[in-house]
């Protein structure tokens, strides 16, 4: 049997939501796994499993249930470099696959900007990051082996099981327990990333060939001034050409993380001293251009807690409602620290990916723990509704399921699979009644 803890709180890492669960186990194997998910079945109880925490909703919410923890199921079970798959098991971090295969001389086609996530965790809330050709961590699955509400093991893929695989990928932990999760890898390949200030009008007025050159395209602007940090991380044949030491821990550690923290906290202390700030912030990031392995590109230390809200809208009008947000800012009163970050993603084919069947740009809207709301997300998330956004599944929304029904062309597809495989809802809690209905 699994290790339980019969009591203990869990937060997450921005520490906006908490749970008091009434068992807390970490299985080791599908098999225990299935065998708690049986003895929860008998005692009526719900199960959620948690990965790191990272989400800000309450999506891993385990009130008054079974809380599954990650660390017991961490092995690498295959690498298969003749079908170029990696097999491992629900709970491995990012950043443990990544070095693994790294030293394998392999590869994820593409990441987020974080690696402290669980591989189960990042995928089932459609952790992305930002592409003009490749998509999510998700679409990147090759097969699944899941356990669902009655203790059976299941595995699926395109070919064995493909409707349960087709919900999976993306499943948002309503249809089962991940257990372990088959990724596409390539061989290993080096990113040169070029970072370079531009103003907003700039960048806006050239997004549609920022994004279409290069393959990875980010930038984010500062609220309470016209600039903009981008970066363009294109693949190379090398040599590499990583950040010195030293350099990398000043302006990606110290900088980004130690002396940001403080300016926050200044911020969040003296709102009046937040358009200063985000002046003297915006000017700190200077151009630089390096070579490194794809993974040490694409992820950054982010140690600054704070609570985010992501949209996901249509590519084709993004301009128009990065014009309209930065309006949006400029006429009212608010004090917003952090800088708004926008990436892209190819459309794809997942039932609930927030990319499902149409070119998408992300717009996610931060502000650092602690700081008053003020009203800054509830405009934005009117802005981003009125262009058809889809919410991102793990950050801060109040969207339901009528009007997700209305943005998913696959959604209903999704909620009768769920009826099919869990029609007890043993996976269900407040969170998920509300995104996907009861």
């Amino acid at each position: 049997m699994p290790a339980t803890v019969t009591a203990g709180r869990w937060t997450n890492w921005a520490g906006n939501q908490s749970a008091e669960p009434r068992q807390v186990v970490a299985p080791t194997s599908a098999e225990e796994l299935a065998e708690v998910l049986r003895q929860a079945a008998e005692r009526g109880r719900t199960v959620k499993a948690v990965g790191s925490g990272h989400s800000f909703t309450a999506i891993a919410s385990a009130d008054d249930g079974v809380l599954v923890r990650p660390e017991g199921l961490t092995a690498v079970r295959e690498l298969d470099r003749a079908a170029g798959t990696v097999t491992v098991e629900a709970g491995l971090p990012l950043a443990e696959l990544n070095r693994l295969l790294a030293a394998a001389g392999l590869s994820l086609t593409n990441m987020g900007d974080i690696d402290v996530q669980t591989v189960a965790g990042a995928t089932s809330a459609g952790t992305h990051g930002t592409g003009r050709d490749s998509a999510s961590l998700a679409a990147q699955i090759k097969a699944l082996e899941i356990v669902l509400a009655d203790g059976t093991v299941r595995r699926c893929s395109p070919t064995e099981d493909p409707e349960l695989f087709a919900g999976a990928r993306l499943g948002l932990g309503a249809l089962g327990v991940l257990s372990a999760i088959t990724f596409g890898v390539e061989p290993a390949f080096l990113l040169t990333a070029r970072e370079q200030p531009m103003r907003f009008a700039e960048v806006i007025g050239s997004f549609e060939e920022l994004s279409s050159v290069n393959e990875h395209f980010e930038f984010y602007w500062f609220p309470h001034t016209d600039r903009c940090s981008t970066k363009r991380n294109n693949r190379s044949q090398g040599p590499a050409a990583p950040l010195p030491g030293f350099k990398a821990w000043l302006e990606d550690d110290f900088l980004s993380n130690t002396v940001w923290e403080g300016a926050c906290r200044i911020g969040r202390a003296f709102p009046r001293s937040v358009p200063t700030i985000a002046a003297l912030a915006s000017r700190a990031w200077s151009e630089r251009t390096y070579t490194d392995t794809a993974y040490k590109v694409f992820t950054s230390p982010r140690k600054v807690r704070f609570i985010e809200m992501e949209y996901a809208v249509p590519r084709a009008a993004a301009t128009e409602v990065l014009r309209e947000l930065k309006a949006l800012v400029e006429r009212n009163d608010w004090q917003i620290s952090f800088p708004v970050e926008v990436r892209c993603a190819p459309a794809d084919d997942l039932w609930l990916s927030t990319a499902s069947g149409r070119d998408t740009v992300y717009i996610a809207v931060h502000l650092y723990r602690g700081t008053a709301e003020q009203g800054y997300f509830t405009a934005v998330e009117r802005l981003m509704t009125a262009h058809q956004g889809r919410p991102h599944w793990g950050k801060l929304h109040s969207r339901d399921a009528e009007y997700l029904a209305g943005v998913y062309p696959r959604f209903k597809d999704f909620t009768e699979l769920r009826d099919r495989v869990d029609p007890e809802r043993r996976f269900a809690n407040a969170y998920l009644r509300r995104v996907l209905g009861a």
